[in-house]
């Protein structure tokens, strides 16, 4: 029996086999977007993939302190990651991959999917409109969209766990 490639090791896509790509940060309505990726792989056999993108620290004058700034931002990432990966295997019963990347969001966003020919669906958070946030959803709608060359979900984060059950 020969083993499916995998999203994290830059896996081809495989027929009938749905890789959801979730955007996450420290934010309620990244935990939405999580929530309808699982919930969507547990009811298409998919697989979901959680992505953090760090900031580069701007404290650059002493490289020591900037160093440390950076190995401090990638464990609250990891720790931010480990936290939703076990909402994830809560409810597709399998552990998500998951991925930190440092750069630019956009950048990163999109070569993570270049590098990952098994990712089908780019899923993301979209704050409600009271919190006036929404710069990464009004990014990828205006400059990362027509780069895309996967459908991107904009999941409202103010969604109930009903209506995402009646969703997925």
């Amino acid at each position: 029996m020969s083993e499916q490639p995998t999203p994290e090791a830059g896996g081809v896509h495989v027929a009938g086999q749905v890789t959801f790509l979730v955007c996450v940060a420290d934010d309620g309505h990244s935990e939405v977007a999580a929530r309808f990726a699982a919930l969507r792989a547990r009811n298409s056999g998919g697989h979901v993939v959680l992505l953090h993108v760090m900031q580069p620290p701007e404290f650059q004058h002493w490289a020591a302190v900037g160093e440390l700034m950076r190995q401090e931002t990638r464990e609250e990432a990891e720790l931010l990651l480990q936290g939703m990966a076990a909402k994830v295997t809560e409810v597709t019963g399998a552990a998500p991959s998951t991925a930190v990347r440092e750069g630019g969001i956009g950048d990163e966003i999109l070569g993570h999917i270049a590098e990952n020919d098994a990712i089908n669906l780019l899923v993301v958070g979209a704050a409600p409109p009271d919190q006036g946030r929404g710069s990464l959803i009004s990014w990828l709608a205006g400059q990362l969209a027509g780069q895309l060359n996967i459908p991107l979900v904009v999941v409202p984060g103010s969604l109930s766990d009903q209506q995402l059950q009646d969703l997925t």
